[in-house]
């Protein structure tokens, strides 16, 4: 499925973005925030395209400009959610790279998924979380509606070898419904 918004395309990614997803996803500034280590090659990014990004729900956040993937965004289902959800919610999670920062893309993203959850998916509720100090995926979940919902303490990151704070969001498809956002 491929899903737009006014300035991005939101698409399955691809074995060919493996080089654009290195150069986005090397920078240290980047993965470790939400998680997951730095990429060390345009093989292992091919890896990770293969092995975790080929998921269902799982898109390439591209400028429509060109089609280039310069972030990822994707729905997360209840088994591997971060924390407990119903079977009819989902989580959603996100990242763009540094150069694209503060330009408003991934709330714009957001936006659709959001929207693509609550109505073609039928999902009753959405999560999403950010680990403390991760100000801006805090800023972007607010900017979407999400509200606090709580915080698990001594969570074990386990692709960063450490135990961090996670604080949750949530966004019900009845908030959204009212809110200028559905």
């Amino acid at each position: 499925m491929i899903l737009e918004t006014e300035r991005l395309i939101l698409r399955p990614w691809v074995q060919d973005d493996a080089e654009s997803l290195y150069e986005y996803a090397k920078d240290p500034g980047v993965g470790p925030i939400a998680g997951w280590p730095p990429h060390t090659s345009v093989e292992n990014s091919r890896a990770i395209i293969r092995d975790v990004l080929s998921a269902d729900e799982t898109y390439a956040v591209c400028l429509k400009e060109d089609n280039r993937a310069i972030g990822s965004i994707g729905l997360i289902s209840p088994m591997q959610s971060h924390t407990e959800i119903d079977a009819n919610e989902l989580e959603i999670g996100y990242w763009i790279g540094v150069p694209f920062w503060g330009r408003g893309l991934i709330p714009e993203a957001a936006g659709r998924l959001i929207r693509h959850a609550f109505e073609d998916l039928g999902c009753s509720a959405l999560w999403c979380g950010y680990y403390e100090g991760n100000e801006r995926s805090r800023r972007c979940q607010e900017k979407c509606g999400f509200t606090f919902h709580h915080v698990e303490r001594d969570v074990p990151c386990e692709l960063m070898g450490d135990v961090r704070t996670e604080y949750f969001t949530r966004l019900t498809r009845a908030e959204w419904a009212r809110s200028a956002l559905g």
